[in-house]
């Protein structure tokens, strides 16, 4: 680990809550890899804050332009913030693997990134490693999600992020609405080739999948959140996946933004990144 680095990245962008001695108190290593209670780690940039809480699944719990939010603040362990799945969902069905998406994270840092680092699955025998940067210049947060296969055999493996948003505002990106399916189920319209979909609610849980063009956007209460991801052709994605998912929980509560990466053969030690970088701004009037 390049402590001086690491340092630098923490007084400049990272607040540690309640914690004066940032790499002792705080910051994890192979040996000592326990992070206190509580401690959640904000990185900001300009007007942009990002929380991130490596106790529980070193899920993106807040992302905040001048102190407005844009994430799910509901409670519930799958109603919030920002997590990370691997694809396709049959390979684990339903919880989450919890390595994965719920239990601690061990917390280090690498020249300018801050590094969140799982244990191995026991089901999927993966590994996750997240790296949260800052790009001052295109004004973006970057976020690079590795998976490992720490197992014996080869694994097919695509990355998945999942997004909780409010149930208001225009869900958007970029493909023909004939193209979504199941049709019907979400009211998409189009307007010069891009597909949105108001909010709206109904008794029953909602998905639909999408061959995008490698960004999703989500704008309420006069804020855009956009991500940009590699963009896939049909055949890259996870078996009955898609590079684009909108999945709009029962009643008025939350609706997910979902991007996908590309469907990947793992030899045992190997590992694929894919990396979203996120942008947060006022809308244009």
């Amino acid at each position: 680990m390049k402590k001086k680095n690491l340092i630098r990245l923490i007084a400049c962008a990272a607040v540690f809550y309640g914690v004066s001695v940032f790499l002792t108190a705080c910051v994890g290593t192979a040996d000592n890899p326990q992070i206190k209670p509580g401690k959640q780690i904000e990185m900001k940039m300009g007007d942009l804050a990002m929380m991130i809480n490596p106790e529980h699944g070193a899920r993106i719990t807040s992302f905040k332009y001048r102190n407005q939010e844009v994430l799910s603040q509901l409670e519930g362990p799958y109603s919030s913030g920002s997590t990370f799945w691997t694809s396709p969902q049959e390979d684990w069905f339903w919880p989450p693997v919890p390595e994965i998406d719920e239990d601690s994270y061990v917390v280090t840092g690498e020249d300018d990134e801050l590094v969140m680092t799982s244990r191995v699955s026991e089901l999927l025998k993966l590994r996750i490693v997240k790296r949260f940067a800052t790009d001052v210049a295109d004004n973006a947060f970057v976020i690079t999600y590795s998976i490992i296969n720490e197992g014996n055999e080869v694994r097919k493996v695509a990355p998945w992020e999942i997004t909780r948003v409010p149930n208001e505002g225009v869900i958007s990106f970029e493909a023909p609405v004939e193209s979504i399916c199941p049709a019907g189920l979400l009211d998409f319209k189009d307007k010069d080739g891009v597909a949105y979909y108001e909010a709206d609610e109904a008794p029953e849980n909602r998905k639909v999948n999408a061959d995008g063009k490698g960004w999703l956007s989500y704008e309420a209460n006069g804020l855009v959140l956009t991500k940009r991801f590699a963009d896939l052709t049909p055949e890259q994605a996870a078996p009955g996946e898609a590079e684009i998912q909108v999945y709009v929980n029962q009643g008025k509560t939350y609706i997910e933004i979902e991007s996908q990466g590309a469907y990947t053969a793992l030899a045992p030690g190997e590992n694929l990144s894919w990396t979203v970088r996120w942008y947060l701004k006022p809308a244009e009037n």
